[in-house]
């Protein structure tokens, strides 16, 4: 049986988002190695800074001072990412405006279109939303410069303790920059790039939710509803395991449910993988006339819910131990054993509910299950 228009834009978008993982590993990549190419220089510098003071006349102030080479190459570095990183979302949402665009053309009948055209968004539309739209508390262009001076502040606290502990100055060197045998994961710079890691990875999140978000309001004449799409793993977060599925107006109301969008998948938190996809309306709803379209452009635009597995049905399907390792070994037993749904371990706003908060409500389902 032929698929309908929405079961075609859900496997799209299912599979988008996957690649859209794979894309964002290699902008992390790419920006990590801004961080490596300075970080021999900035041990080379370190070094010779360290060379100049006698722990005996240690103080906060001088080391401040001597310092000094290693905060500009720590500086020109971020600095540098900062350019980065808005060249490479620009790129994305130029990507985004146009994916979005070919995906409905290609999947929603000529007929239909005909009647209700699709609405293509320009890149600057699409790049413009995602710099004017702050994640995680702060705007694109600003992340950069934002955790610049955490790094900063650990190299400082880092050589301070060393000085403190009577480290030799090899040793303060190896403790901030690391081991060439674990690849200088070990030194304290690291830190850096696990956070560069998380903005990169949210920031293409975010891009990319922006521009789907702008071709979706430029064409809302077609789109009934919105469903968010969460990634059927152990790593789902608890914010998104809960709304998998759950369906959303174009202007991101809830729609039979009351767990609200908040800041919306992709952008719901650091690292945030869930994507969404639309639901079209059907041709009734278009006020098409039946006469004017073919019996299989009708059948596809049906504007029914694409059929799906929502996160709490995989997890279901799962074995004990991972369905302990998700939702603990007390909820997973509940669940098993039938006395509490997935459903029931979230408040209607989409809260985790804390387990003795749990206790409480469902104390008959504990019982039962001898817990």
């Amino acid at each position: 049986m032929a698929k309908t228009v929405n079961e075609k834009l859900l496997d799209a978008e299912v599979d988008h988002a996957v690649s859209l993982q794979q894309y964002s590993t290699g902008v992390v990549r790419r920006i990590i190695a801004i961080l490596n190419r300075t970080d021999a220089q900035l041990a080379a510098a370190l070094s010779q800074a360290l060379e100049q003071v006698e722990p005996s006349t240690f103080t906060l102030d001088r080391l401040e001072v001597l310092l000094g080479s290693v905060r500009a190459l720590n500086l020109e570095a971020y600095n540098a990412i900062g350019r980065a990183i808005p060249d490479e979302m620009r790129r994305l949402a130029e990507y985004e405006a146009v994916y979005q665009r070919d995906l409905f053309t290609a999947t929603i009948p000529t007929g239909v279109q005909a009647h209700v055209p699709v609405r293509a968004i320009s890149v600057q539309q699409a790049y413009a939303a995602a710099l004017s739209r702050p994640f995680q508390g702060r705007l694109l262009q600003s992340w950069a410069a934002a955790i610049e001076p955490t790094r900063m502040a650990q190299i400082r606290n880092t050589v301070r303790d060393g000085f403190l502990q009577g480290k030799t100055n090899s040793q303060i060197v190896q403790a901030v920059r690391g081991t060439r045998a674990k690849g200088y994961s070990d030194g304290i710079v690291n830190r850096g790039r696990v956070e560069v890691e998380a903005v990169v990875r949210t920031a293409v999140s975010h891009t990319a939710a922006m521009a789907r978000d702008e071709f979706y309001n430029a064409n809302e004449q077609l789109i009934a509803s919105l469903s968010w799409v969460s990634t059927l793993d152990l790593r789902t977060s608890e914010m998104c395991r809960i709304r998998d599925g759950k369906q959303y107006t174009v202007d991101h109301k809830p729609v039979g449910h009351s767990i609200p969008w908040l800041q919306g998948p992709g952008r719901l938190h650091w690292r945030c993988r869930s994507s969404s996809a639309p639901k079209t309306k059907s041709f009734r709803e278009l006020g098409i006339d039946i006469d004017e379209l073919a019996p299989a452009e009708r059948a596809s635009m049906d504007g029914q819910v694409a059929a799906e597995m929502s996160y709490g049905d995989w997890l279901q399907k799962q074995s004990a131990a991972r369905q302990d390792e998700v939702v603990g070994p007390t909820r997973g037993k509940l669940m098993r054993e039938g006395q509490l749904p997935f459903d029931s371990f979230y408040t209607s706003r989409g809260e985790w509910i804390d387990l003795d908060v749990l206790r409480a409500r469902d104390a008959a389902a504990f019982k039962r299950a001898g817990l």
